[in-house]
């Protein structure tokens, strides 16, 4: 499915921010570029902090924006990314199929969720990435993950950013989650400001660290 393009930045009746967190080397930068840009490389570099893409989608004859911000998973990274918990809509888990220790610790991070998120309203689903792989190097089965996703009352998808499997649909899911409980009328965000990286800076007012309106 190709991006939409509106007519300005400001032309969409909601922003949604998501967030993709998980271990390192499970996928999520290449499942953002996957999402956002249509694109896929093996060549990539490890996430350093945190960083966004942003996506033009249209559910249920609503405009919306789609900012989703890409975590670093290694542990050196933790203080920086639970900061981006606050304000989060929605999270997405994501974890490795042939990788059952990035699957393991997808309770740690629900418990990270927890402990940071401000917002007790938030939506999550599990993500198991790179199902694309020959299935003799399968760690997690579809079963376990799908257990995993019903313990916590979460939705579950199998994906792969390589061959663009439910990728789509896994975004576009937790958006349709998150707007049903969005007010209809348009709300204007509140904005961020961007260094030349693309990453966060400082928010105004307070000396406060923000990702989002």
């Amino acid at each position: 499915m190709a991006p939409l393009r509106f007519a300005s930045e400001k032309n969409y009746d909601h922003l949604i921010k998501l967030l993709l967190i998980g271990d390192s080397g499970v996928g999520k930068s290449s499942l953002l570029l996957r999402f956002s840009d249509s694109y896929f490389t093996t060549s990539y570099i490890t996430t350093l902090g945190i960083d966004y893409k942003n996506r033009a989608i249209e559910l249920d004859g609503k405009k919306i924006m789609l900012q989703v911000w890409d975590t670093a998973g290694q542990e050196r990274f933790r203080t920086i990314t639970t900061a981006y918990y606050r304000g989060a809509m929605g999270i997405l888990l994501v974890y490795d199929v042939t990788d059952e220790s990035s699957f393991n610790n997808i309770t740690n991070w629900i418990r990270s969720i927890e402990q940071h998120s401000s917002d007790n309203i938030v939506n999550k689903i599990l993500v198991g990435n790179k199902v694309d792989m020959d299935e003799s190097k399968r760690a997690v089965p579809f079963s376990k993950g799908q257990a995993l996703a019903n313990k916590y009352g979460i939705k579950f998808f199998e994906t792969s950013a390589k061959t663009n499997l439910n990728v789509d649909e896994a975004f576009f899911s937790i958006a349709r989650d998150i707007k049903q409980r969005l007010p209809d009328s348009k709300k204007t965000p509140s904005r961020i400001r961007i260094n030349k990286h693309n990453n966060a800076t400082a928010a105004r007012g307070s000396q406060k660290s923000e990702c989002c309106g």
